[in-house]
């Protein structure tokens, strides 16, 4: 495969270390693309580049690190799309720290396609990921790529419900693109490569480090319109990924949920502090596109829709109906419906699966509906 004309000297700046992003950005301000900095020379570089990473600049670490990426880049579905490529993101532009260059795997064009960040616990619950799944899908359908981080929970769920509309996917890496973190969504991660987007800033073998998430989620929601919040503790790392999009002027979601669920604690926090509660898809294509309703090309309606949308039935339950709002343990339950502990638990278990009640830490269950 030929490269495009200057890549590999993109990729020398952007693989130096102790090069930083806003160095980085100066110099290309200063003086053009990145073969017009590396043709001042060391000499006057050292008026810009301490000498310890002018040395690493024209280091033999270097140079493979480059040809390593570039060979990378060879391979069928592998892109590297730079500052400087019509392909890059226009929204990403519009940060403050944009990312120098962009390792991709997949369809690159998605990255100018309107897009909206579904973000959430790793640790949901049966309902918070089938409510990410289901908000995701409608998106997806109204023509909107979904954006997320790959992590467990919410972000998976909103990849596969990108991938099941037809706006699809982005995977943000907070590692090198050649890394699939966590690995038990490898599957997920292929097939995202495949029918939607992966992209990473981080150099090839970057391992996952607490340090980039962070900068990985300022990604995630500069190349969106908005950003929606699906389940979130106090302590939850989605809660960085809406103060980037605050700070970056986009739109910021979230769903609410029982007062008493710590995940819904993150979100009742963003709502008070002006993000815009949610109860459907719609709430979101109102805002943001005007869309009155979300009516997808052959989607049913009616019951059988109410159905495929995760409603919950309707048949009666003793356990359900003393369950209250508030969470319980499952020996007052057992007292309240006057059932025996292995009826009750069974219970519990279908209508956790049913996506009626939540199973909290302690032992404790909640009432959804």
């Amino acid at each position: 495969m030929r490269h495009e004309p200057g890549l590999a000297e993109w990729l020398q700046l952007a693989l130096t270390p102790g090069l930083g992003a806003t160095t980085l950005r100066s110099l290309l301000q200063q003086f053009g693309l990145p073969e017009d900095v590396l043709a001042l020379g060391r000499a006057a570089l050292a008026r810009y580049v301490p000498s310890t990473t002018l040395d690493e600049l024209y280091s033999e670490k270097v140079a493979r690190a480059v040809a390593r990426a570039l060979r990378w880049a060879e391979a069928p579905g592998h892109s590297l799309v730079t500052l400087a490529d019509p392909a890059y993101p226009k929204l990403l532009l519009e940060i403050a720290d944009p990312p120098a260059l962009l390792y991709c795997v997949g369809r690159t064009e998605l990255l100018n396609q309107p897009s909206l960040a579904v973000v959430g616990s790793r640790n949901a619950t049966a309902q918070g990921v089938r409510d990410a799944e289901r908000f995701a899908r409608a998106l997806s359908d109204a023509g909107f790529a979904i954006v997320s981080g790959l992590a467990l929970g919410i972000d998976a769920a909103a990849h596969r419900g990108g991938l099941a509309g037809r706006g699809s996917t982005i995977a943000i890496f907070g590692t090198g693109i050649d890394i699939v973190y966590p690995p038990r969504n490898g599957a997920l991660a292929q097939e995202v490569g495949v029918h939607g987007l992966l992209a990473s800033e981080f150099p090839l073998g970057t391992p996952p480090a607490r340090q980039n998430f962070p900068r990985r989620n300022r990604v995630i929601s500069g190349l969106s319109q908005g950003v929606l919040i699906v389940e979130a503790a106090l302590s939850s790392g989605s809660l960085i990924t809406a103060r980037a999009a605050a700070e970056q002027g986009r739109e910021v979601f979230a769903v609410p949920g029982s007062i008493h669920s710590p995940l819904s604690k993150g979100c009742h926090d963003l709502i008070k502090s002006g993000a815009k509660l949610v109860e459907s898809a719609a709430d979101i294509l109102n805002e943001l596109t005007g869309f009155m309703r979300i009516e997808p090309a052959g989607a049913p309606s009616g019951p059988a829709a109410e159905s495929e949308a995760g409603a919950a039935p309707t048949h009666d339950s003793a356990v359900l109906t003393q369950m209250g709002f508030e969470p319980v343990d499952i020996d007052s339950l057992c007292t309240r419906a006057g059932l025996p502990a292995e009826r009750v638990a069974a219970e519990l278990l279908r209508l956790e699966l049913d996506g009626r009640i939540a199973a909290l830490p302690g032992g404790l269950y909640q009432r959804l509906h």
